[in-house]
């Protein structure tokens, strides 16, 4: 027995390196496996055997048929390779220049919210960011909102549920998770974090329940800038907002503030752009963004001193800004992910 079997693992290795066909791999398997293969015949001869010599056999023939299996195995690999091969026809040069001329590009939104971050970024700002998961102290509670504003309600703000925990982001008792509604989150742990003064801007994703329209999407990109130091005012809130405005929508565009309420600044104002070169303006006025100077009550959440240090704070939507720059009108197709949309940006 121990003859046969080396006999059929002798042949199955000398003739395997010369099979080079799918036809001749199928014979040189039948040769073995096949119902009349060298094989088959040896594991038939167990029915032969006394029952206390079948244990001994049959683990040796077990093991010849995992060699086989094997060998096998490498032809059929072999023959796989060989027949890509001939497909592909001759080798690739990783190190030639690609003939695709298909590049990508950066998404109209991601274009954008460079552009505005290149804007600051030359007059001192630098980009902080934050988790798009939160709590309601760095969302609410820090930012001086009462838990009766309406920005609080489940209907305007995506809550967590009450059981849920992560454990990389702390958490006060009593507090829940949200989705972020606004980046202002950054500008709070960035003061916990580095201490004033600073001068940041948290460009980033956040989320709302809003019902999807040509203006509104539950799920929106924001910038908001945050320059905490001394004597800081409202002309220095005026001019580098007037200097925005240029730099983005051209030298003829201007800035007019309108008083407004936000929880986190006092004074707050509404902030309204007019660029008389730009078809999608003309000459009215649109609202743009929202801004202030920042509230006593926020700095004393952070444990900066109100009365040595002083700042301004402002944000705006990534995608309103878009729709202006390139004469969109309707938001979600900017989310619809049609190549013949975004290809016009490219």
């Amino acid at each position: 027995m121990d003859q046969d079997i080396q006999t059929i693992l002798s042949k199955a290795n000398s003739e395997a390196p010369s099979i080079e066909s799918r036809g001749a791999y199928e014979g040189f398997k039948a040769t073995f496996v096949g119902p009349q293969g060298s094989f088959t015949g040896l594991r038939r001869q167990m029915g032969k055997l006394p029952k206390e010599d079948k244990p001994v056999f049959g683990k040796k023939i077990n093991e010849l048929k995992q060699q086989l299996e094997s060998i096998f195995a490498e032809v059929e690999e072999r023959l796989e390779v060989q027949e890509l091969a001939a497909k592909v026809g001759p080798a690739i040069d990783p190190t030639l220049p690609t003939t695709d001329g298909n590049l990508g590009t950066r998404h109209p939104i991601s274009q954008i919210m460079e552009r505005i971050v290149h804007v600051f970024e030359k007059v001192g700002f630098t980009v902080a960011s934050g988790s798009e998961l939160e709590t309601e102290f760095y969302c609410f509670d820090a930012l001086n909102t009462p838990p009766e504003h309406p920005a609080r309600a489940e209907q305007d703000t995506y809550y967590m549920p009450h059981e849920a925990t992560f454990s990389n982001i702390p958490q006060k008792e009593q507090e829940r998770y949200v989705m972020r509604p606004h980046t202002s989150s950054v500008q709070i742990r960035t003061m916990l974090k580095e201490g004033v003064p600073l001068r940041i801007l948290s460009p980033g994703r956040t989320f709302r329940r809003d019902t999807a329209d040509a203006t509104h999407s539950a799920n929106f990109h924001q910038i908001e800038g945050l320059y905490v130091g001394k004597n800081v005012t409202v002309t220095d809130l005026k001019a580098i907002l007037d200097y925005f405005a240029r730099e983005m929508l051209g030298a003829g565009a201007k800035v007019r503030f309108r008083p407004h309420f936000f929880p986190y600044t006092e004074p707050s104002f509404e902030v309204d752009f007019s660029a008389e070169h730009l078809g999608k303006i003309g000459k009215q006025w649109i609202e743009i963004m929202g801004c202030g100077m920042v509230d006593p009550k926020v700095f004393e959440a952070v444990g900066v001193d109100p009365e040595e240090y002083s700042g301004y704070a402002f944000g705006m939507g990534i995608e309103r800004i878009a729709m202006i720059a390139t004469g969109v009108d309707d938001i979600r197709y900017f989310y619809q992910n049609d190549m013949r949309f975004l290809r016009q940006f490219a």
